[in-house]
């Protein structure tokens, strides 16, 4: 059954779906902080999803993690952590296309990778090249460097959850249409 299928037979599971995606990010925001998995969210989105709701849901996750780290994690309301947010809600729907691109180039379990691996290197490439383009965050590369590697495993992780959560709600689903479909004894 493809994704499409899956999702275009009700509205409930799609809805499910996305919601679940959100409430995720809401529950795993407060963990990552500054190492929110956007990248994988993204790539999951853009495998699971039609592109519109895709870049619509990685946008709401985006913006549920950054309410999350201005509110209650208490962020400080600078121009710079303004400008950070906002940009990262760019990269995070450029991240999504490029997951997007992946997954209508490659199917099976060769496309979901590239997809990941396309949204983690545009997430990280993006972000270093603002970094290069803001002038007060030249000297944080050595630590960008040296966080790349966690922040891989960190999105490499929630990805395979996230996977492995749709996996289990597809199965549950097929099953309870077997079962609806199932003749009865009479």
């Amino acid at each position: 059954m493809t994704t499409a299928s899956f999702f275009a037979s009700s509205p409930w599971p799609r809805s499910l779906w996305i919601g679940s995606l959100i409430v995720a990010s809401v529950l795993l925001s407060p963990a990552f902080h500054c190492g929110f998995p956007l990248a994988a969210f993204a790539a999951v989105a853009a495998l699971t999803l039609d592109r519109r709701d895709a870049l619509l849901l990685s946008g709401g996750v985006w913006l549920a993690s950054q309410t999350i780290a201005f509110a209650s994690l208490h962020h400080h309301m600078t121009d710079v952590a303004l400008t950070w947010g906002v940009a990262m809600g760019v990269i995070t729907l450029l991240s999504c296309e490029a997951a997007g691109l992946a997954t209508r180039r490659m199917k099976g379990l060769v496309g979901a990778g590239a997809a990941f691996v396309a949204a983690f290197v545009v997430y990280k490439g993006l972000i270093f090249g603002f970094g290069v383009a803001m002038v007060s965050s030249v000297g944080h590369f050595d630590s960008l460097l040296a966080t790349l590697p966690r922040i891989f495993l960190i999105n490499a992780c929630v990805f395979a959850g996230l996977g492995a959560l749709y996996a289990l709600g597809s199965a549950a689903r097929r099953n309870g249409e077997a079962v609806a479909l199932a003749p009865r004894h009479v």
